[in-house]
């Protein structure tokens, strides 16, 4: 038996595809660098959901159907987001898309789609005694996320880095909640209830949840003082390096490289070009101390490392980090809802029992 599945064809999909030893990333035919700052990301979503739904409409008029969606997340959740700023601010995000329909159709994905865009600004200004800003309907998908939060237009820069992000996290092969999601989607539920499934699956430290940490450690690192020896220390009592290593790819994360261009073109000096000279810094001692340490495996700089630089330069605090992430991947989990639907199979894999045998001899 495959232990966490690994190797184990669970489904066949047109979406993505992970070269783990090649480490390359193909979207629908498309490969991760000719997408990422090249298509937008209501592009990307419509080249996911192509196919999936009859009604889905051409570029510019998905655009704008995705910016009403952001109008009518706002109007139909504002009224229950003050019940809901005690959570944190993921499970805060999660609650108030279990308040969506739960239906199948376009309109019902378009609005999850555009609830984590619109929850997550919404939620962090009521936490911090601010007033959450609506959205701006005709606007671009990231800008208008970025402008909910601080209240004022992102710069261009800004928000086609976040674009950016967006589609490059937009989906991933098979991972954890993809298929959690697919799972949930075989039973015929709703997208939201499959998306909720998904959503739950993301905010593990071992899946979506693990570049808020990175944060965490570069400023243990700092503070430390020694690069090498706070990282060698960490490996040897058993700890994990943050933003490094990937259950499927065997070299470098084709999805760091990508982020990592965008956050050296958001600028080589000020604040963000400090903390990309030392994370670059970092991420040179941890691969060297992870090659001495663990010859055996190839542990390689992976998305969450520059996930967590470019999120903290576009000013989101580190605990909405998979909110961010979520943002981008719920167009893709929505995608592989509606491809398990089009099967109609349900997933039911078996197990084995491995517990006590009752005595069933008088």
């Amino acid at each position: 038996m495959a232990n966490g599945l690994d190797d184990v064809v669970a489904a066949e999909t047109v979406l993505s595809d992970v070269d783990g030893l090649g480490g390359r990333l193909t979207i629908r035919g498309h490969s991760l660098l000719e997408l990422a700052g090249r298509w937008s990301f209501s592009q990307v979503v419509r080249l996911l959901l192509d196919g999936f739904f009859d009604d889905l409409p051409g570029d510019a008029e998905l655009a704008e159907k995705i910016g009403q969606a952001r109008g009518e997340v706002f109007a139909r959740l504002q009224p229950m987001l003050p019940s809901l700023v005690s959570l944190d601010i993921y499970s805060a995000m999660r609650a108030g898309m279990a308040f969506l329909p739960d239906g199948d159709t376009l309109e019902d994905a378009l609005r999850l789609i555009a609830a984590p865009a619109v929850l997550t600004p919404a939620l962090l200004r009521l936490q911090h005694g601010q007033t959450p800003v609506p959205p701006d309907v005709r606007a671009g998908h990231a800008g208008d996320m970025l402008r909910m939060l601080n209240g004022t237009a992102a710069s261009p820069a800004l928000a086609g880095a976040i674009d950016t992000y967006l589609v490059t996290v937009c989906d991933h092969g098979l991972n954890a909640s993809t298929f959690a999601t697919r799972v949930v989607a075989s039973t015929q539920a709703g997208l939201t209830s499959a998306i909720l499934a998904g959503l739950g699956a993301l905010k593990g430290p071992l899946h979506g949840g693990a570049p808020g940490p990175v944060i965490e450690m570069l400023d243990a690192i700092a503070a430390h003082g020694d690069v090498a020896g706070w990282l060698r220390d960490e490996v040897a009592g058993g700890e994990r390096i943050m933003g490094f290593g990937h259950r499927i790819y065997r070299v470098r994360d084709p999805r760091a490289d990508v982020l990592k261009a965008v956050v050296r073109q958001l600028g080589a000096e000020g604040q963000t070009g400090r903390r990309l000279a030392f994370a670059e810094k970092v991420e040179q001692a941890a691969l060297e101390v992870l090659r001495v340490a663990k010859p055996s495996r190839s542990l390689q700089t992976n998305v969450e490392f520059y996930t967590a630089l470019l999120l903290e330069a576009a000013g989101f605090p580190k605990e909405a980090f998979s909110n961010v992430f979520a943002a981008g991947r719920v167009a893709g989990w929505i995608a592989h809802a509606r491809e398990q639907q089009a099967t109609g199979r349900l997933i039911r894999p078996q197990s084995r029992y491995v517990g006590p045998v009752p005595d069933l001899v008088a």
